[in-house]
């Protein structure tokens, strides 16, 4: 139930929806039409900035950890979906979760690497995220022995309970490494650290905050920061949930 709660919610977090309603209330309430466009003109402009949400993500976003090796390094999903085009993988804006595993893979820091991802559909669950991308790293020429699969998780708690209980099994001592965006880092690092028996280390990856800042980041209004303003939010509404849960 909650996990469809969460689906339906998020609908709820979105600048964009906050602009809309703004712009209805103006339409329908003529008494409060200039009180409501104001709203909506505010609304546009702040959460349209390219440098505030970016400088918002730069105080949010973890940084790395000091280098060394790992038995395992466990893959959170969210990074692609499923072309039914080709009936292949196809890879999204969080794809640089697993190419720095694998890079990490390849450069020996991490032994294996532990894909944890099922679907997060609501209604078709037979395409997997980590089954599909199996696929893509025996493509690739990573062997079977270098990979575990975890392919129930829908979320990121079942994505620490399931990976953690699977390495448990594997080497209850091993030392681990949680792959994912850099924003979404803290929460992750809440969750895992529930569930951990040990120490856990973090390594980012496609930070959306910038070093540096582009003329039209200060002054042009963006939509792709309405939509990094509707990650930071959900990602936010989701910490505060999870450390209320425990």
């Amino acid at each position: 139930m909650i996990f469809i709660l969460s689906k339906i919610l998020i609908y709820f977090l979105k600048p964009i929806t906050w602009i809309f309603l703004a712009l209805v209330i103006a339409v329908f309430f003529p008494k409060k039409r200039r009180l409501f466009l104001i709203l909506a003109f505010v609304f546009l402009l702040f959460f349209s900035n390219g440098f505030i949400v970016g400088k918002f993500f730069n105080f949010y976003e973890s940084g790395y950890p000091t280098k060394q090796k790992y038995d395992v390094g466990i893959v959170l999903g969210g990074y692609s979906g499923y072309n039914e085009r080709n009936q292949k993988i196809e890879f999204g804006s969080a794809s640089d979760r697993l190419f720095q595993a694998i890079d990490l893979y390849k450069s020996g820091r991490i032994n294996k690497i532990l894909i944890s991802s099922g679907s997060a559909n609501l209604f078709d669950t037979s395409k997997k995220e980590a089954d599909l991308t199996i696929i893509y790293l025996h493509q690739i020429g990573i062997p079977d022995s270098s990979i575990v699969v975890e392919n129930l998780s829908r979320n990121t708690i079942e994505n620490a309970k399931n990976s953690l209980a699977i390495v448990e099994k594997i080497n209850p001592n091993a030392k681990v490494l949680v792959i994912t965006s850099a924003w979404h880092i803290p929460r992750s690092r809440l969750i895992f650290n529930r569930f951990a028996k040990h120490k856990i280390d973090y390594y980012p990856t496609d930070y959306f905050g910038k070093t540096e800042y582009d003329f039209a980041d200060y002054f042009i209004p963006s939509a792709s920061a309405l939509q990094a303003w509707e990650m930071l939010l959900k990602e936010w509404v989701g910490y505060i949930v999870d450390g209320l849960r425990w």
